[in-house]
């Protein structure tokens, strides 16, 4: 058996990985945008409830509602920041897998602001899963779960939308395993560098990781699963929700 900190950098690797599947099934396959939508719908369904039910409430759990209140506002703030930036530089629609990429004068999502977006977006649930398991050394399974399968929608339509611009298959998976890559070193990161420091900033991060997730949400996520899915897109986001609150449970 592997140490915990090595583990640590193996979960936030796997959470990952399902950006490329995502990836293999959004480039090589014609998945119609409705069905795209659906499951961007259902990801982020799942990923409130992970925010919800185990970030915020082991945040919580040790340090108090103060710290949870100063995070998760910091989070958001500092995810809408980046995500400004980022639509400035042409990753606007990042996750968007339609016309949208192609929206403006044809040349709005840019690569290198699509690659750093796609980090931006990833860290703080990365991070979460490091975090998981400062308490007894074992992962929280519902947020490793809650955060694959949410990558796996943002893989796919990330990836048919880069292929509408023009990407071919070497940058667009060269551009996911970097990515993945990084979401491993990040949960690493949340174990190692994270759990020396003082349960109150250990619940400050937390929350930070919680308010990012759900900024990145409202602001990249959900506009995809409304685009085609409308009347249907709560009903599928409540589906996701309610089986990652059963996975917690059962975790």
């Amino acid at each position: 058996m592997f140490p915990t900190w090595i583990m640590s950098g193996i979960w936030g690797l796997f959470a990952g990985s399902a950006l490329i599947i995502g990836a293999v099934a959004g480039y090589f396959f014609k998945i119609p945008q409705r069905i795209i939508a659906a499951i961007m719908a259902f990801g982020a369904g799942v990923l409130m409830s992970a925010v919800s039910f185990e970030l915020l409430n082991e945040a919580y759990t040790v340090g108090g509602v103060y710290n949870v209140i100063l995070g998760f506002l910091l989070g958001a703030s500092i995810f809408t920041a980046a995500n400004v930036y980022l639509a400035r530089s042409g990753a606007k629609h990042r996750k968007r897998s339609g016309k949208k990429m192609l929206s403006g004068n044809g040349s709005e999502s840019s690569g290198p602001a699509i690659a750093v977006g796609s980090i931006i977006d990833g860290i703080p649930e990365s991070i979460a899963i490091g975090l998981t398991m400062i308490e007894g050394g074992v992962v929280s399974t519902a947020t490793v779960v809650a955060i694959f399968l949410s990558n796996i929608p943002e893989g796919l339509s990330s990836s048919a939308g880069l292929k509408t611009i023009g990407w071919n298959a070497t940058r667009v998976f060269l551009l996911w395993i970097g990515v993945t890559i990084c979401t491993g070193f990040s949960s690493l990161a949340g174990y190692t560098i994270f759990g020396q420091f003082d349960p109150a900033i250990i619940s400050i991060v937390l929350s930070l990781s919680a308010g990012g997730i759900l900024a990145m949400l409202v602001d990249t996520m959900i506009p995809e699963a409304f685009s085609e899915t409308h009347n249907l897109a709560g009903m599928i986001t409540v589906m996701g929700f309610i089986i990652s609150f059963i996975l917690s449970k059962l975790g």
